[in-house]
């Protein structure tokens, strides 16, 4: 990254005149406070204390037998407090909203994770909550709604657009255009204008940190490859980033959808219709239709149909560190249904992309060799879309009668 918050041609600072003076606030405390060593010593404690880091890394034994290649691992990010990553990252951006005097947080939401993280953090740190969501994540991601509200947190429906998290970022831009002056912005993802990418990246890189560590204590080397699930990027770049520049290969899963039309997936790389543009913010590359707007997109995951991608991977990509790739719907459901079965492992949708494709890769590779899977999340809150996708009657015919009961 150059001085002006870029990561090759990626990031930058796209921004309306009148949160200038926020965006200095802002980058001026976190970098004071980057290199305040009790500040740090604070957010390690509170990651330890409170989240219950570091989590563990599980050699899946009966998982690596099936598939018969690689020995598999996963980094247990499912097994933090909320049950996915984004707890590395609130509780980074809480403390350091805390060090500024900030009275209020708003957040952008996609499948919900990060709405619950931040919501935990608010009350734990006293701050008032407004969480912005896509009508459409709201209605397949309800139980986290619920928590996020009983939590205190306002929760707001987004429907303009595509009413998913592209638009819950949009709402959650306007707001802090009003409120900048008490309210911090604690963006989700690695996106957005500096110095959100490189903070949130920073707070999320104690995930690949732990597997270094671990890998050498549990395995005796460093893992042959490396997968995770790329929405925005967050969990990707804290597993990636420490890795960076070593011989081990780093491999991003995109959400390959239901087919490769537009509004089909939400692939940002390998396909024609992912363009460089500036939008939200930050220069990367974004889906876009014929006419150069921001196209719709799909996953079954809700946490992956983000129109863009980190400044931070696309740059990594262009320069051949990363390698990515995507799962289609079918292919992450039959990696979900395999890896919990074997494992008693039951992954988010999200994180099942990266069991898709380090799966698929892993019987190509020799039993001496060793992967590690980022489980990003948990799968409970997916609970209502897996019982979709999968056709499973007897949980509609429970629902029925429940609701019914009820009346």
């Amino acid at each position: 990254m150059n001085d002006t918050g870029y990561f090759g041609q990626y990031g930058g600072s796209f921004i309306p005149e009148i949160l200038y003076s926020s965006q200095q606030q802002l980058l001026k405390h976190y970098r004071q406070a980057m290199a305040d060593p009790d500040f740090i010593a604070q957010v390690k404690r509170e990651m330890q204390q409170y989240s219950g880091r570091p989590t563990p890394l599980t050699h899946c034994a009966n998982l690596s037998a099936q598939i018969g290649g690689a020995q598999i691992y996963l980094k247990r990010e499912d097994l933090n407090h909320s049950g996915a990553h984004k707890m590395n990252n609130v509780i980074g951006q809480g403390l350091l909203a805390k060090r500024m005097g900030k009275k209020r947080v708003i957040a952008e939401t996609g499948a919900g994770q990060h709405g619950v993280a931040t919501a935990l953090i608010s009350a734990r740190l006293g701050f008032e909550c407004t969480i912005y969501m896509g009508a459409h994540d709201i209605a397949r991601q309800y139980p986290n709604v619920f928590w996020m509200k009983q939590l205190g947190a306002t929760v707001v429906p987004v429907t303009s657009g595509s009413q998913t998290l592209k638009d819950a970022l949009d709402e959650a831009l306007r707001d802090w255009t009003a409120s900048y002056e008490d309210t911090h912005y604690l963006i989700g993802t690695s996106c957005g204008c500096e110095p959100f990418p490189e903070m949130v990246a920073g707070f999320q890189s104690v995930i690949g940190e732990e597997v270094k560590e671990q890998a050498m204590a549990q395995i005796g080397a460093m893992p042959d490859k490396i997968y995770a699930c790329v929405g925005g990027g967050s969990n990707a770049c804290g597993i990636f980033l420490p890795f960076v520049g070593t011989d081990t290969e780093l491999v991003g899963i995109e959400a390959g959808g239901r087919g490769d039309g537009v509004g089909e997936h939400a692939k940002r790389f390998h396909t024609d219709q992912a363009k460089f543009g500036i939008s939200q913010g930050f220069a990367s590359m974004f889906i876009q239709d014929d006419q150069g707007q921001l196209a719709p997109t799909h996953s079954i995951s809700a946490g992956l149909d983000y129109v863009g991608v980190s400044p931070i991977l696309a740059d990594l990509s262009d320069r051949g560190l990363v390698r990515m790739t995507s799962a289609g719907d079918s292919e992450v459901l039959a990696a979900f249904k395999t890896l919990m079965k074997a494992e008693g492992i039951i992954a988010a949708l999200e994180s099942s992309h990266a069991i898709a494709g380090g799966l698929r890769e892993a019987a190509e590779l020799d039993s001496s060799q060793n992967i590690v899977i980022n489980v990003s999340g948990r799968g409970d809150k997916d609970i209502f879309t897996i019982a979709k996708a999968l056709e499973d009657q007897p949980f509609n015919d429970f629902l029925r009668s429940y609701l019914e009961e009820g009346q």
